[in-house]
């Protein structure tokens, strides 16, 4: 089956970052990545990669002209550095500098940048690419998701199982230098990865909306 952003949250772009992979690759070899992932700011081409008419037209054509990447995470899974990871939703995002506005919060320091949970409508005008450096079959680690949930607003953690249930489960596989595109607020999850060397992926929010009240998205740059 075909999934579309619109119905299920989610769509495969095949092929998508195939002719990048060798810039991305160089890209993720300058970044020692620990548990987790780590939180790309600042990182030299990584702007230029994500620019509208190169990775970020995915974002674009869904959010219009404004559309930018706002944060980005490169993940590398394998042997000695991998992890599981539960049904959840992203509710967080990074900005530059605090300003107490009301409806953001809690706040949160990730890797020496400022986060903070915005009120929810800020998620759901997101759209996350994840953009796959190596191959992801089934065995490696692949994005879980639950097709239809973009929709179902924010989650309470005690529900989140329930609507997973009745969504229902979908596996994401990957080709080296496929993408795929999700509603940011989709309930997501992974698996540890097995039998494979490496499991890297870089993973972009992007946004069109600014932020009010004086707060500034820290973006990439």
């Amino acid at each position: 089956m075909a999934f579309t952003l619109e119905d299920h949250g989610a769509a495969h772009l095949p092929g998508a970052a195939a002719p990048f992979l060798s810039a991305l690759e160089a890209l993720a070899s300058r970044v020692p990545v620990a548990r987790g992932g780590v939180r790309l700011h600042g990182v030299e081409g990584l702007a230029e990669l994500l620019a509208p008419d190169v990775l970020g037209a995915a974002a674009v054509q869904v959010l219009g002209a404004d559309a930018r990447p706002v944060r980005a995470i490169l993940f590398d899974k394998g042997e000695g550095n991998n992890w599981a990871l539960g049904w959840h939703q992203d509710r967080t995002i990074a900005v530059r500098t605090r300003v107490d506005v009301p409806g953001f919060g809690p706040w949160s320091v990730k890797q020496g940048l400022l986060h903070v949970e915005p009120p929810f409508a800020v998620i759901e005008g997101m759209v996350t690419l994840r953009v796959h450096l190596d191959a992801v079959p089934a065995d490696n680690a692949p994005l879980l998701i639950a097709p239809g949930s973009h929709r179902l607003g924010r989650v309470p953690e005690g529900e989140v199982a329930g609507a997973v249930a009745r969504c229902g489960t979908a596996t994401c596989l990957a080709a080296a230098g496929d993408a795929w595109l999700y509603a940011t607020p989709i309930l997501h999850a992974s698996a540890a990865a097995s039998g494979h060397a490496h499991r890297r992926v870089l993973q972009v929010d992007f946004s069109a909306a600014p932020l009010p009240g004086g707060l500034d998205w820290l973006g990439i740059g």
